[in-house]
């Protein structure tokens, strides 16, 4: 994770991730992600509630990848390492087939 403002940068390996997923509209499907960490590579301490926001299509395309704390936008960002544990997630096969079963519900 890349704090705003800092150079430092620690890499998050995700052991296990669970989803929520919601349609949010016609256009755009909502996934939260909350994250069972690898033990030497912890949250950092200043965040309380730490998930991430997947902004998604209701074709399964990843629109934009936010960490969030206690559900809101915080002042951190993912690597280019966490987004591709994240994308590559979020494009497993049982996970599209859940997106694509609630973009068709009307």
């Amino acid at each position: 994770m890349i704090k705003y403002g800092l150079d430092r940068v620690t890499e998050l390996r995700f052991r296990a991730i669970k989803p929520s997923i919601e349609r949010r509209d016609h256009q755009w499907m909502d996934i939260t992600l909350r994250f069972e960490l690898e033990a030497d590579t912890p949250v950092p301490d200043d965040l309380i509630d730490f998930t991430a926001l997947v902004i998604c299509t209701h074709s399964g395309a990843i629109a934009q990848i936010v960490p969030q704390d206690e559900g809101c936008d915080c002042e951190y960002q993912f690597t280019v390492g966490e987004k591709e544990q994240i994308t590559n997630f979020v494009m497993l096969p049982h996970i599209q087939e859940q997106i694509h079963k609630l973009s068709s519900l009307s």
